[in-house]
């Protein structure tokens, strides 16, 4: 088939090695170059990069709805529009004719918006996915053609889910196309009575409760590595909490949130074991190395901050 593909996350780059793979991928949209890191240098999306390594056609337009775009798009006479983790809405007139698909990371209706592989794990879910949607007027609420399901390892971040469900892309677009080549797909309207929201992360949210069940405090720690990360202070030095593992048990007459004679740490129900931490400006390590460097000593209180 011939496929516009617009896209600018690296969660779009197994899909779009599938498709260039199997089909004609007459055109690439993603966003333009933005400064990026320490040096503040102008940085292709990872979308763009693997295009123009691969020799496809590439466009990086301010603004997608342009005549100018839109026109450049329709002239192509795509079969299909696969859209992925683009970052810019798409008006009615670019879509107008042209059957567009967008992959999103949730079994929606569920966890709808900028961030649902964070949140539901942050929820404490067990579960997650990716959907195929139909571009809507509102977010993420248009009628669906295909779900994958994933079940959530405990012991794995936000980041290494990411990786996970991103593999999931190329098998769900592939069965939609096909259902769209043989005129057999049938969409399910979604339910939004059962909508739940995904808002998008910042550094606000980089803070953990020990006052809760173990098993959600290792759930939020989680949700939030790679970004916005979750930061404590353990005896006043700043420490990145990166892999935890939660465990049913009592910790005592002790405080949540200190540190028990074993090296776990004290939550609502359950202690939380940390195995791998980052300290300020330096490398991550295993929280047993930290600790023996630094002489932490049980009784010490771990304090979140943001």
């Amino acid at each position: 088939m011939r496929v516009v593909y617009m896209g600018s996350g690296a969660f779009g780059l197994p899909t779009l090695k599938a498709l260039h793979a199997e089909h004609d991928i007459a055109l690439v949209v993603s966003q333009p170059d933005r400064t990026a890191g320490r040096g503040r240098r102008l940085t292709a999306t990872p979308i763009a990069e693997w295009a123009l390594d691969n020799g496809l056609e590439l466009d990086r337009p301010d603004d997608v709805n342009d005549p100018g775009v839109r026109e450049r798009i329709h002239s192509i006479g795509p079969d299909a529009m696969v859209v992925i983790a683009f970052g810019q809405k798409l008006g009615p007139e670019l879509l107008e004719g042209l059957p567009a698909f967008n992959l999103h990371a949730s079994l929606l209706p569920a966890y709808r918006g900028a961030a649902p592989i964070n949140r539901a794990m942050m929820d404490g879910c067990d579960e997650t996915g990716v959907s195929v949607i139909a571009l809507a007027s509102r977010m993420d609420a248009g009628a669906v053609f295909a779900t994958a399901r994933l079940a959530i390892d405990p012991g794995e971040t936000a980041g290494e889910l990411h990786d996970r469900l991103a593999d999931l892309g190329p098998g769900v677009i592939s069965r939609v196309l096909q259902g769209l080549e043989n005129a057999t797909l049938a969409p399910e309207r979604q339910d939004d009575s059962l909508a739940t929201r995904a808002d998008k992360l910042s550094r606000s949210d980089a803070t953990v409760d020990f006052d809760q069940p173990a098993r959600l405090a290792r759930a939020r720690i989680h949700g939030l590595t790679p970004w916005p990360g979750c930061d404590v202070l353990v005896d006043g030095r700043r420490l990145r909490l990166l892999r935890v593992r939660d465990e049913a048990g009592d910790s005592g007459e002790a405080a949540p949130g200190t540190l028990l004679e074993n090296g776990a740490v004290a939550c609502a129900s359950g202690v939380l074991h940390l195995i791998e931490v980052q300290p300020a400006g330096k490398k991550p390590m295993s929280f047993e190395d930290w600790r023996r460097g630094h002489q932490v000593a049980p009784g010490a209180r771990l304090e979140s901050v943001s």
